[in-house]
């Protein structure tokens, strides 16, 4: 029988609230330590067997959702709550992290009739919200709105938004403020991807995780270096800079391409925390910038696996400017060919 769980994970109560980086961190940190068990021995060495799982950070911790095949449900609540107590006991950088609340949230037969009487909605059904998360939902909601006032690169229009439009004034500006918030989460991150580099003196291969390393073509991680994360700190800086000015040119070089791609990552994840929209309301808006954002998608083919030999493989050229848009030597002299 599959069983449905949710567990609260909650961070030392004398510590600061968690910022978007350390809530992207706590997300990967639990994500790679879930993903990595293939089985869970229960009471009685009954077997467990995990089918899937997610990890949401917020302010004060993280909520585990994960589905699990248990022969009852007494063995999947134990057998949960033991693992990520031990899961956060062996993870240095979460310790003093407590389960604070570990239950099943449905069951088949549950979900089952759930769906067979959702057909008929009831009237005097009450939905309850905790305060405290709404309170905290509408915080980020007005911190994204205020964010939207830096990115000047792109009118609300580029967001979809027009007058008696489909896309609210509201929605183009959550997005707009996510993608200036994504900006400063991918900047955080490259510091610590180059310091983890740095200390392997390896590349992306050699290093377990990385934040923004992992999220560009796999196929090139060889030649991730120190260097190479350096470089693109420079570019996402030089993004950062071109995003608050009053005009945009489609990106001057195939790596300013690959940054504003993590960057859109890192906004829907803003987008998610703060509950602004659904994840399909945030794609088609997300449709409408890349419009107006990208000269074209030659940056997604390089994630083409089947495809290798219609782009340079050598990760430097990444950086020279796009001829289109630039003719000068270099974008920034850290940029250049040169070792």
């Amino acid at each position: 029988m599959e069983y449905q769980l949710s567990a609260e994970l909650t961070a030392p109560e004398d510590g600061p609230d968690l910022d978007p980086l350390q809530q992207v961190g706590v997300v990967a940190l639990l994500d790679t330590r879930l993903s990595r068990l293939a089985g869970i021995e229960g009471p009685d060495g009954v077997e467990i067997t995990p089918v899937e799982h997610a990890v949401h950070a917020h302010l004060g911790g993280a909520n585990v959702s994960w589905l699990l095949d248990a022969p009852a449900l007494v063995f999947a609540e134990d057998a949960t709550r033991a693992v990520l107590e031990q899961l956060l006991e062996e993870t240095e950088l979460l310790r003093g992290w407590q389960v604070k609340h570990c239950a099943v949230t449905a069951t088949d037969d549950q979900l089952e009739t759930a769906l067979a009487a959702s057909t008929e909605p009831d009237a005097d059904a009450v939905i309850e919200i905790d305060p405290a998360n709404q309170l905290e939902l509408s915080e980020r909601r007005q911190r994204l709105l205020d964010a939207s006032e830096y990115l000047r690169a792109f009118g609300l229009d580029a967001f979809g938004f027009t007058e008696g439009g489909d896309v609210t004034e509201h929605e183009a500006r959550y997005v707009a403020g996510a993608v200036m918030h994504g900006v400063e989460m991918v900047t955080d991150e490259l510091f610590g991807d180059i310091q983890l580099l740095e200390d392997e003196d390896g590349t992306a291969v050699d290093v377990e995780a990385l934040w923004v390393m992992d999220e560009l073509p796999q196929q090139y991680a060889d030649q991730y270096t120190a260097l190479f994360a350096k470089q693109l700190l420079v570019t996402t800086a030089i993004l950062g800079y071109r995003l608050t000015q009053e005009e945009w040119t489609a990106p001057l070089c195939l790596a300013e391409a690959l940054a504003l791609h993590v960057v859109k990552s890192r906004a829907e994840l803003e987008l998610d925390l703060a509950d602004a929209m659904p994840e399909e309301r945030a794609a088609e808006i997300f449709g409408h910038f890349d419009d107006h954002a990208f000269a074209d998608g030659a940056h997604e083919e390089l994630y083409d696996v089947s495809d290798l030999d219609a782009f340079d493989t050598d990760v430097i050229t990444w950086f020279r400017p796009d001829p289109r848009y630039n003719d000068t030597a270099g974008l920034h002299p850290y940029l250049t060919d040169e070792d």
